[in-house]
This record gives structure tokens, sequence and C-alpha cells, in this order.
């Protein structure tokens, strides 16, 4: 391989790689990965069983909200998707690339694409953990589903897409079935995908590979819903000409707004009120905010 192909090469891997980290680092953000033991949890069949005095058997498995579920499949999707740049195994690959002359982390890199591949896009429905199957006693028809089809019936059915086909697959099993073949199926891409973040990181630490550091440092999730910024407010009559660009002077008819504006004169296009008089900020200044590093899984948290 001549040094132009394998520049390219390295760029594709590298893009892949930064793509990925972006991604992963948002879903590391999620609330339910702020408990790891709890997430590692979901992705395992944790099943009550009851014997109740008729003699029948009462079985019971507790999940998060749907809300929180569906809030997690939708920031673990491009993940998912082979045709995103930040799709897991292109991120997978480029570490297996990048470590093509370590045996160790290229061993580490065959065995979790083959765990990846069992979990989340399983080839059998054995590999799927379990079969449902329910029976019409009106019509006598017979209908079969296994857990990684009800899974994908209700991310991309119920949630972030209306896929007709998958809802029609899946609709006679009903919304709570569907779902409970989902949560394993998220939590699991959740610790994959972090996993596999870490791993990047500690490459990253020793030298291995190569990441602008804005990929690791940049804002991924919001910490705070209250958009505040300190600065000064003009306002003009509709129809004034507006600014060019942001650093270029106003144009005339422009004022400051000042403490004797009279601000009931800012109204909506539906009438509404549109400036608040608020009390003044005890600080002078907004603190800067800076995201919240989480903790490594441990037994999770690196190279091994």
């Amino acid at each position: 391989m001549g040094s132009n192909e394998r520049g390219t090469v390295e760029a594709k891997h590298q893009k892949c790689l930064e793509a990925f980290v972006l991604r992963a680092r948002r879903v590391e953000k999620h609330s339910l990965a702020t408990d790891w033991d709890a997430l590692v949890a979901l992705t395992t069949m944790q099943i009550s069983v009851i014997q109740l005095e008729n003699g029948e058997t009462r079985i019971r498995q507790e999940f998060p909200a749907e809300e929180v579920v569906e809030s997690a499949a939708a920031r673990i999707r491009p993940i998912l998707l082979n045709g995103d740049a930040c799709f897991y195994q292109k991120a997978l690959g480029a570490v297996g690339y990048f470590c093509r002359e370590l045996p160790l982390d290229a061993q580490w890199v065959k065995a979790t694409r083959a765990e990846w591949q069992v979990r989340v896009d399983p080839s059998t429905p054995q590999e799927a953990g379990y079969w449902v199957m329910i029976s019409d006693m009106a019509t006598g028809e017979d209908q079969g589903l296994d857990r990684h089809k009800l899974a994908m019936a209700w991310i991309y059915g119920d949630v972030v897409h209306h896929d007709m086909k998958r809802r029609q697959e899946g609709d006679a099993f009903g919304l709570s079935e569907r779902f409970r073949g989902a949560v394993p199926l998220i939590a699991w891409a959740m610790v994959g995908t972090i996993e596999l973040l870490n791993y990047i990181r500690a490459l990253h630490e020793d030298g291995v590979l190569q990441l602008r550091q804005e990929v690791l440092d940049e804002p991924v999730a919001l910490e705070t819903t209250t958009w505040e910024h300190n600065g000064e407010l003009f306002y003009a009559p509709v129809g004034t000409e507006a600014p060019t660009t942001a650093s270029a002077p106003l144009p005339q008819d422009w004022a400051r707004l000042g403490k004797a504006t009279d601000l009931s004169r800012f109204r909506t296009e539906l009438g509404g009120q549109l400036l608040h008089a608020a009390r003044s900020p005890q600080a002078p200044e907004l603190p800067a905010s800076q995201p919240a590093a989480l903790p490594r899984p441990e037994g999770h948290s690196g190279r091994r």
C-alpha cells in the first residue's frame, strides 16, 4: 500500500472514530448510564416468579419508564445504522486497523465484534434470547416472533419511525411485549458503546490513537435547559433594516433596551407578551459550564 493510499485509509478510519466518540459520549451522558450496574442488569432477563394460591404462577419484569428508554433509543440509533459515520462496526473496524500490529488489542476487537453481532443483530431466534408465541382462540391463527424482531418493531414501528411492515409484524403482540423485547437490546447497545468508547480513550492515552482533543472535550449533552446570556439587547420597528452580520454596525433606528423601556410594546405575532421583566441575577457573569465526567465503569474501562 502506497503512502497516499495509506493516508486516505487512515483518514477514513480517523473520521469514523471521531464521529463515534462524539455520539458515544452523548450516549454515555444519558440518565440510564449514570447507574452502570442498573444498566447492565437491564441487558439480562431478570424475572420474578410468584406462586399464587390458586395454583397459577405470576411472572413479573420491571423496566424503566418508556419515555426514558425511548430517549435512549434515539441517542443510540445512529450507532446501530451502518450508513452513519458513527456506526459501531465502523468504529470497531477503525480500532482494528490502528491496532493491527498489536495482538492483544486485535484479539479484543475480534471478540467484541462477535459479541456485538450476537447481541445487537442476531441471525437466529435462538441467539435472540426468547420467542413469544400467541394463538387467537377465535380464528385459530398462531403467530410467533423472537425477541429481536419484537425489539425492532418497537424501535422502528413505535419510536424512531412508523415503519408499517415492522408495526404489522409486531402488532398482534401488543406494545408492552414489543417494549419488553427492546429494553435489553437498547441497554446492551449502550453498554457495548460505552465500553468501546472507554477502550478508544485508553488507546488515545497510550498514544496508539491520535484523536483531536475537541472530540473528547466538546459538550455533547445539555447540563441545563435554561438559555441565558449577558449582553446588550437592541430593538427596532418592524420592517427596519436588519444588521448584515453579527459584527457590523447597527443600521439607523435601532435602540438599546434599557430599564426605562416599556416592555409591553413587544408582542408576538399572536398578540402575546414577548418580553417579561425579571429580577437581576446575583452574579454579574454566568459561570462557565463544564461537562461532567462520568467515572469509567469498573471492569469495563479500558484496554484488557
